[in-house]
């Protein structure tokens, strides 16, 4: 739907958001470039206090002939003011879109946030059973029947491993923004592995930011649930600078109560029998392997400089060696593929039995050459995507692998999420620690994210080393700053 001018009536920062998350939703699109479908849009929300306060909705559609839709909500007895107005004007808006305009609904309804299973996680602390939760979300957020289901169970499935945390648990995130190549999806700040002076000077950085962390941990006395380095694709790295990694993130992280160590072996073209032996030696115990497709002609149109004949022998080389657990992620909706694509990827992986699976949904980043490229390339429609996700998902649970993790992003093909799955007992603790947000997590290195759960109020605050590498390689000592000042007020009782 193409809107020539728009109006809303309120100008306060989140009212526009939540509007511009339901008209995104819907695709409806503000332009001067016609041809247009209806000349103006208003939207104005009325709020009416009372025991039950109440939001009534009005959309008005302007063209030769105006016609108006209203919808009214009222607010549940246990919701905060501000969330219970900001959900009663997105479902007022959605409930015209869907019933009066006649929109096909949304697997996840009005739930845009990343984070949906945090919704859930408060209903059980209400005290809430799974068959309440599902009808709550159906309800009061217009989630399909199953994804409301999914999420429940999850949910549940999640709360021992969330109970085995204290005050003094944390885990330790190593961020090494480079790759061989850069992914056509791809909007991480990562870079092309560098030269030599470069590499070593973000390595020393690196030294500093990391120590400086070790230090922490020690002075307060935290104890380490799980190390994981990520990236970019830290396996790019030269053989010995990954050893040296391996060996200062061990000496300075592993305790007693470290139970995972994991690194994202990303790509076959990044492996040696060096780095196998390394992550052996230094005690990995998980590896991401991460193919995104088995297509071969997809990986080549996605800037893959390896076949899906190398990922089989990647994945083989991690089990000869006995590495315990073996992630693989794949990435639904990449241009060119079809249904019978993902049946054939799906195939292939399932073959290899690895211990867990990740399903992404493609999502449209900023920043990613697939969004500038946008208009030469062709993608699946919602609907297709839908049905892939479908197939892979039934591949899945045939091989006994069951979801324990779930995110959502903006812009993703059929509206859809990214879910892992594993077999039992093959849970990744740092996927569910920080997607959950339950746990603080230390950052370090390049586009790392501190995130400082305060033992006492459970307020998370967050501190960021910069995306952009020269920034970070010039500014360490900032960083350095600001994670400690979070972790010693947190902390230093």
């Amino acid at each position: 739907m193409k809107i020539k001018s728009f109006y809303l009536s309120s100008d306060k920062e989140v009212i526009v958001k939540i509007v511009k998350e339901i008209l995104t939703l819907f695709k409806v699109e503000i332009s001067e470039q016609g041809p247009f479908d209806y000349e103006r849009l208003e939207i104005v929300n009325e709020q009416q206090p009372g025991p039950v306060p109440k939001v009534t909705t009005s959309v008005t559609l302007v063209d030769d002939v105006s016609v108006q839709f209203s919808r009214t909500m009222a607010a549940e007895p246990d919701e905060r003011p501000g969330a219970a107005l900001h959900r009663m004007i997105k479902l007022n808006l959605y409930h015209i879109f869907v019933k009066d305009l006649g929109k096909e609904k949304a697997p996840w309804g009005i739930l845009h946030g990343v984070r949906p299973t945090k919704i859930v996680h408060r209903y059980i602390g209400q005290g809430l059973a799974a068959e309440a939760i599902v009808a709550r979300l159906q309800c009061d957020y217009e989630v399909s029947a199953g994804k409301a289901a999914m999420i429940t169970e999850l949910a549940f499935k999640q709360r021992p491993f969330l109970a085995t945390t204290d005050d003094r648990m944390v885990s330790v995130y190593i961020g090494i923004p480079f790759c061989l190549s850069r992914c056509l999806y791809c909007s991480f700040p990562a870079y092309v592995l560098p030269g030599e002076k470069q590499l070593q000077e973000f390595l020393t950085v690196l030294k500093q930011d990391l120590f400086a962390a070790r230090d922490a941990v020690r002075h307060y006395g935290l104890k380490v649930q799980s190390i994981y380095i990520g990236g970019g694709t830290p396996t790019s790295l030269p053989e010995a600078q990954f050893d040296e990694l391996l060996d200062l993130a061990r000496r300075s992280f592993y305790g007693p109560e470290t139970i995972e160590f994991t690194v994202e072996a990303g790509r076959p073209d990044s492996i040696t029998e060096g780095k196998i032996h390394s992550m052996m030696a230094h005690g990995v115990d998980r590896v991401s392997v991460n193919p995104q497709t088995m297509q071969a002609r997809t990986l080549r149109r996605i800037g893959r400089n390896h076949t899906p004949e190398d990922i089989v022998s990647m994945f083989k080389r991690f089990r000869a060696a006995k590495m315990k657990h073996i992630n693989m992620d794949l990435i639904i909706g990449l241009p060119g593929e079809t249904p019978a694509d993902i049946k054939d990827t799906m195939e292939k992986v399932t073959a290899l039995q690895p211990d867990d699976i990740t399903l992404h949904a493609l999502a449209l980043k900023k920043g990613s050459r697939l969004k500038l490229q946008l208009e030469d390339i062709e993608l699946p429609s919602d609907q297709m995507v839908q049905e892939m996700f479908a197939i892979a998902m039934q591949q899945v649970d045939g091989l006994g692998l069951k979801p324990y993790y779930l995110y959502r992003q903006g812009y993703m093909s059929g509206q859809l999420e990214n879910v892992g799955c594993s077999i039992a007992g093959a849970e990744s603790m740092y996927n569910i620690q920080i997607m959950e947000e339950n746990q603080t997590i230390i950052g370090i290195g390049g586009a790392a994210t501190t995130k400082v759960i305060h033992p006492l109020t459970r307020r998370l605050q967050t501190s960021f080393n910069a995306k952009d590498l020269t920034t970070y390689l010039n500014c360490v000592d900032k960083y350095i700053e600001k994670r400690s000042a979070l972790l010693a007020e947190a902390f230093d009782h």
